[in-house]
């Protein structure tokens, strides 16, 4: 049976990578990816303690030789970070063992920039990190290990408006150590729709998960306020707040319109919705991989995650805010 968190639908898998994609001839000199399991390019192969893997087939199906990379999609995802990680520091060892949280990060990018400082020198290292853009996908991994923890009764679990204070006050701690480490700009990925991923429908009624949803949602809301606040309170802080839930809730609600003929079943794994077994070779496969919007469970097929990257980088104010992620760099 599949783990219901094995990872999360918070962004979508290979969205940071097509952005990298996008930017690749940007003025910008670097691009740095913080984030959870969604922004993960194998890394998690090395971290023997971590159980949230995908280094076997069919995932890599459309991957140059077929290879499974340890991507959690069919095809391409560069972002270089790792898997399983959330805002809180616990979040994901419940489930996964070993993983490396925000904070911890933070504190590899930090020697990273100590690193810079000694190759350019102070001024030219500042400069380089006040023009890079810097990406962030987390929260989902947060909000999934919410639910399970309610689903086994956790007496000490908080109420909901509370793990929203909680995730919102320790995101903003993480976003002030990023701009006093030489971080301006920042490219903000919102969580998607989570409770409409296959998973959840299997596990449920066949419906999207609202609870879910509603929490995704006000995790957004959250997010806006805090952006709005620590962007008054320093200097030259700029950034794109990216709207995945609206993004790929219009997908599923109207998947056709862009192409898709399945939003609700996965294209690998067995049983409901193909999500009650991994997708591994004993999984039942789709032949037409394009045709779906998810790969697994949880995560979405290569072509659904770069339709939601044009979103983000080129789409209107209902899709990032204040401003995209291409007037963000040209900024």
């Amino acid at each position: 049976m599949t783990n219901r968190n094995t990872s999360c639908f918070c962004s979508l898998s290979l969205l940071l990578a097509t952005l990298a994609f996008h930017l690749a001839d940007a003025a910008v000199p670097a691009i740095f990816v913080f984030g959870d399991s969604t922004v993960d390019v194998g890394t998690n192969n090395f971290i023997p303690e971590c159980r949230g893997k995908a280094n076997f087939r069919y995932y890599g199906i459309d991957y140059p030789g077929s290879v499974p990379t340890g991507r959690f999609s069919n095809g391409y995802n560069s972002a270089d970070s790792i898997g399983g990680s959330g805002i809180i520091d616990t979040t994901g060892f419940q489930l996964f063992t070993k993983v490396v949280p925000m904070r911890e990060q933070i504190q590899q990018f930090s020697t990273v920039c100590g690193n810079l400082t000694e190759m350019l020198g102070t001024e030219a290292a500042a400069d380089m990190l006040s023009k890079s853009l810097f990406l962030i996908s987390v929260g989902g991994n947060d909000l999934f290990e919410y639910q399970l923890n309610m689903s086994q009764n956790d007496p000490n679990l908080p109420e909901a408006q509370e793990l929203l204070r909680i995730l919102s006050s320790t995101y903003q701690i993480h976003l002030r150590s990023l701009y006093d480490l030489g971080a301006r700009k920042f490219g903000i990925v919102g969580i998607a729709p989570i409770g409409c991923c296959p998973l959840e429908r299997a596990h449920g009624t066949g419906e999207c998960n609202k609870e879910m949803n509603d929490l995704a949602q006000a995790f957004f809301n959250a997010t806006e306020v805090l952006l709005l606040n620590l962007s008054s309170q320093v200097q030259d802080m700029k950034y794109s707040l990216g709207n995945l839930y609206e993004i790929a809730y219009e997908v599923l609600h109207n998947p056709r319109s862009v192409g898709f003929k399945e939003a609700q079943t996965a294209c690998c794994g067995n049983g409901s919705y193909n999500a009650e077994s991994p997708c591994n070779r004993d999984a039942k496969l789709c032949p037409h991989r394009r045709e779906y919007v998810f790969w697994d469970a949880i995560h979405p097929t290569e072509r659904a995650a770069k339709l939601a990257a044009r979103a983000l980088f080129g789409g209107g104010a209902k899709y990032a805010t204040p401003v995209n992620f291409s007037q963000l760099i040209g900024d």
